[in-house]
């Protein structure tokens, strides 16, 4: 009689709880699998809707005859290699600080450095356009201080235009990295740096040698965050540049390349889907090497 209430209960919770996976299922395997399944089959394909037509690896051959997706590859490579070690960086430093308890309003700076990364995209793209506009704000102080004669063309100047959206991603993103940073800061036994401090540690040296290596697996998670938002950079570039990727795509991200090439361009939704799966070995590529030089250095 025991043995087979046991039973009964088993299949009803059996019962029950893949009534409450199945659906979770559902929406992951709608939602997730498909998309990549159906994107890989894309990417055989040229063209879009009923014009489509089977090309086989004929996309992958365009990729290296595409000036266009060449110059949106360098372009997302740069701002990965120049921006991600710069926010990471100072993401670490405004964590080390705000973790000193002698700073006053800590509050408030947490605060402040945080807020760009959960505004609007929408108010956060016009303010900063505002600010960086010929006659905003930027350009006056650094005119009024005698650092520059002229305008700088932040919209206009490849050189500039690039810098804009490495500044734009790191205003926006520190304050996300940071917030680990000082979470980690804050776990740390502080009894480590005390004997530190009584064998004569300097806090250089304490920084360098405690600190960081104790912080090893959050700066193996940002840089991987981080690296991963860089390479699919899309919403600032499009808002700074209203979708252009300009001047002379100078800002264009495989990323816009690949909403152009959806919605903008003459559509081909097979050569998209192939510019996508671009970005997916490059993210591979770089978490297997963060990974696997992390593992090594422990």
């Amino acid at each position: 009689m025991v043995n087979a209430r046991s039973g009964n209960l088993k299949r009803f919770y059996d019962v029950n709880g893949w009534l409450f996976v199945v659906p979770a299922l559902l929406l992951i395997g709608t939602f997730m699998f498909y998309p990549i399944i159906r994107s890989l089959v894309l990417s055989f394909y040229s063209g879009r809707g009923m014009m489509m037509k089977f090309v086989g690896f004929g996309n992958i051959e365009r990729l290296f005859n595409d000036p266009v997706f060449l110059q949106a590859l360098t372009n997302t490579l740069t701002f990965l290699i120049i921006q991600v070690p710069v926010m990471i960086m100072l993401a670490l430093i405004l964590a080390s600080a705000l973790n000193s308890p002698k700073l006053k309003f800590r509050g408030l700076f947490r605060t402040a450095i945080f807020l760009p990364c959960v505004s609007s995209l929408v108010a956060y793209s016009i303010l900063f356009k505002s600010m960086f506009a010929t006659d905003g704000i930027v350009n006056s102080t650094l005119q009024s201080l005698g650092l520059i004669d002229i305008p700088i063309p932040w919209f206009t100047d490849p050189f500039w235009a690039k810098l804009l959206i490495i500044l734009a991603i790191t205003w926006r993103w520190t304050g996300y990295n940071m917030i680990f940073y000082l979470a980690a800061l804050q776990n740390i036994d502080k009894s480590i740096y005390e004997a530190a401090r009584v064998d004569g540690v300097p806090k250089w040296r304490q920084f360098m040698h405690l600190t960081i290596p104790m912080l090893k697996p959050v700066i193996l998670f940002t840089t991987i965050t981080s690296t991963i938002g860089t390479l699919q950079l899309f919403d600032e570039v499009y808002n700074l540049t209203e979708g252009t990727g300009g001047p002379a795509n100078s800002t264009l991200t495989l990323s816009l390349y690949i909403y152009n090439l959806t919605f903008r361009f003459t559509p081909n939704f097979g050569y998209a889907a192939t510019v996508s799966y671009v970005i997916v070995v490059i993210v591979a590529i770089l978490s297997f090497l963060q990974f696997y030089a992390a593992r090594e250095r422990k």
